[in-house]
């Protein structure tokens, strides 16, 4: 009666549990009944028909993502690359991922090579290294077109490695390398444009500040001459009225600046290597004093004409010729009018 009772209890257990199934959460289980499928469990938990149904398939509900196997591919202008990448599915349909395709992974895998494959053959090299993205999109119209009878939805599709060879890859360092000169030489020669046209930029203000200050300068040199020419007249004039007034120092003033001037300009002159002075600095002084004797000459010459017209003037006599003066210091002698 134990054993019978073990066996009973044994029985309750195995039709317990194939009875009660939970289905946990990202997951979806087939049911079959005598092996044909009957319906989907979502998640939670379940009750079957005890040795009739039973579970067919566990199907991953998640996005999974699939490593696509490197393989080399020929280009549309016959240049060898290496190509690998990932793709990014979903099952949205649990009964048609489990009895449409066998092996769901390996033939998604497949698909994509096939696939990249013909996309990158036709494209050249040089398209194939810089649209990656325009690879990533046919490639995804394709693939999720293709996978859509299995229930699976393909997200994204993303080209991981492209490795051209290695002769492709020494040009396209070379090129690289030409290219960056290039705009290096591009770059220096605006530089320089730049610089020549700030130096002429700045020759020209210069040279227009210059003339301008030219200009002001020689406007300044004219006013100064003017104002000499001004102070020369004046000094002139008086020495004149001076002169008139019968001054005698003003006139000797006058020829000793003019003296002193004449020897200054002499001295200074690039050309002359000797200046000859006199010996003694008194001949200045006397021949300014004998300049101031032949004026006192004149003017009393002048005073004597004066006296005899006035005393010849009652008579209507002809004047007596005045007399000749004794010869001055300086030898010196007053011409007879």
């Amino acid at each position: 009666m134990f054993w019978v009772a073990v066996a009973l209890f044994v029985l309750a257990l195995v039709v317990v549990f194939s009875t009660i199934k939970i289905v946990p959460q990202g997951r979806e289980f087939t049911v079959e009944r005598f092996g044909k499928y009957t319906r989907t469990l979502s998640p939670g938990i379940h009750l079957l028909t005890p040795f009739v149904e039973g579970i067919g398939r566990r199907m991953n509900m998640m996005e999974q993502v699939l490593d696509v196997p490197t393989q080399e591919v020929i280009t549309k202008d016959n240049a060898m690359v290496k190509v690998d990448g990932i793709v990014f599915i979903q099952v949205m349909d649990a009964a048609r991922a489990a009895y449409r395709v066998d092996n769901l992974s390996y033939a998604i895998a497949q698909l994509c090579m096939t696939n990249l494959r013909t996309v990158v053959g036709s494209m050249e090299l040089d398209e194939v290294l810089s649209q990656r993205d325009a690879i990533n999109t046919r490639l995804l119209h394709v693939i999720d077109a293709a996978t859509e009878p299995w229930g699976v939805k393909a997200n994204r599709i993303e080209i991981k490695d492209l490795t051209p060879p290695a002769d492709i890859t020494n040009a396209m360092a070379r090129q690289m390398k030409a290219e960056r000169e290039r705009r290096a030489v591009i770059t220096e020669a605006d530089g320089e444009k730049q610089a020549a046209i700030a130096r002429a930029e700045g020759a020209k203000q210069a040279a227009i500040l210059e003339a301008e200050g030219r200009r002001e300068a020689a406007f300044r040199d004219a006013e100064a001459r003017e104002r000499e020419a001004e102070a020369e007249a004046k000094a002139t004039a008086m020495v004149s009225e001076a002169i008139a007034r019968g001054d005698v120092n003003a006139i000797n003033y006058f020829v000793a600046q003019k003296y002193v001037e004449a020897f200054a300009e002499l001295a200074r002159s690039p050309q002359q290597k000797t200046v000859i002075v006199p010996s003694e600095m008194g001949a200045l002084v006397g021949t300014l004093a004998g300049v101031g004797e032949l004026v006192g000459l004149a003017k009393e010459q002048q005073q004597a004409r004066t006296d005899n017209r006035q005393a010849a003037a009652p008579a209507r006599t002809p004047p007596a010729p005045p007399t000749s003066p004794a010869p001055r210091r300086g030898g010196a002698v007053p011409r007879t009018e």
